[in-house]
């Protein structure tokens, strides 16, 4: 190599390193510190009296909201298919928030807290009904009754409310996405009709595509199965798929026949599935018990509470666990159905001062 060449490497080498040199020292030491931010979580909470009626006319005051033993403040709150409303509460202490001084140094690993109070996009993406994902098993398990379980899903669809949005899944080995999420019934009933019987049952493979789906949209969202036998061709772990759903806030229904119930460890999976995400378990011995199970669950929806909040300081970086009681001791007797935690969901990072945007909702 001549003395040019190494001349010319030796300078470009020198002229790089202080191109790096002067960027870094323009930039300034690399901040370690952690801002966290935590969008608003949404809960879905059913109550039901000792005789499983639904319990309607609650207010916010009534229900006593913990995450990982940490009480939080309610931001919004709505019954059923009410419009949802933002507390007085979380208005004040959005104002509190805004007089407060800005540009405090934080330590490592410290959340802000975040403000009590919730965007105009937020609050139309809860008050704008729920998004509703019907997951068909079309494997080999439904030769039988394929004709009548496509009628009680039919009339589901046609029997939710004209706010809410829907999706219609099928699955065998592979998800088959027949119609996207929409509020256009026709097109969703005609997904319904040209599904056609498949291949081995790949349950929770599908359903954890599903609930992916399922949580790219904000407000409240159900995925709702309807299983014809146990799954025999995922490499999903059902505890995955629960995890997901719960981190996510998707409640999971789902409908089982006599066929799926021939597997005790399926029907075990099931129960403990949809309880963790604030959903239920059905178990259909013909098609009659379809339809009611179905008409359940369009019930269940109905008289949802509606709660959510911005999580209150908290260090844990991991699983969250959730608790919602009832505060009046007239109510002792009834039960609370909802997710029981979450899973933080980095969706944003940024070197620098370190961002990280988290989104359980």
């Amino acid at each position: 190599m001549g003395n040019k060449t190494v001349g010319l490497l030796f300078w470009s080498c020198l002229g790089f390193c202080l191109c790096m040199g002067h960027a870094v020292t323009a930039q300034g030491p690399v901040n370690s510190r952690i801002h966290v931010v935590v969008d608003l979580v949404q809960l879905n909470v059913a109550v039901t009296d000792s005789r499983g009626n639904y319990v309607t006319g609650l207010q916010p005051g009534d229900f006593a909201v913990v995450e990982d033993g940490i009480p939080q403040k309610v931001a919004t709150f709505a019954e059923g298919n009410e419009p949802t409303r933002r507390l007085a509460e979380a208005r004040s202490n959005e104002r509190a928030a805004n007089d407060a001084p800005r540009g405090g140094q934080q330590t490592d690993h410290e959340q802000d807290n975040p403000p009590a109070s919730v965007s105009a996009a937020e609050l139309s993406s809860v008050v704008a009904g729920a998004n509703v994902f019907v997951l068909f098993d079309t494997s080999n398990y439904m030769y039988r009754g394929f004709v009548f379980a496509q009628d009680a899903i039919s009339e589901f669809i046609r029997s939710l409310e004209a706010a809410d949005r829907i999706a219609f899944y099928s699955y065998s080995r592979d998800l088959s996405r027949a119609a996207r999420l929409t509020a256009d019934r026709s097109l969703v009933l005609h997904g319904v009709r040209t599904t056609v019987a498949g291949d081995d049952a790949a349950l929770y493979n599908c359903l954890l595509l599903t609930v992916k789906d399922a949580a790219q949209f904000s407000g409240r969202k159900v995925v709702v199965v309807f299983s014809n036998g146990p799954d025999n061709a995922s490499i999903i772990p059902p505890e995955d798929v629960a995890e997901l759903a719960q981190s996510t806030g998707t409640a999971i229904y789902m409908i089982s026949t006599q066929e799926a119930q021939l597997e005790p460890i399926s029907t075990a999976v099931f129960e403990r599935m949809t309880a963790a995400t604030g959903g239920k378990a059905y178990f259909a011995k013909n098609w009659k018990d379809e339809k009611r199970a179905f008409a359940s669950i369009k019930d269940d929806l109905a008289h949802l509470y509606s709660l959510s909040y911005y999580p209150q300081q908290n260090s844990n970086r991991g699983w969250r666990s959730i608790t919602v009681k009832l505060t009046s001791e007239r109510l002792k007797k009834c039960h609370v159905r909802t997710r029981n935690g979450y899973r933080l969901q980095s969706s944003r990072f940024n070197t620098g001062e370190a961002t990280i945007k988290t989104n359980p909702r």
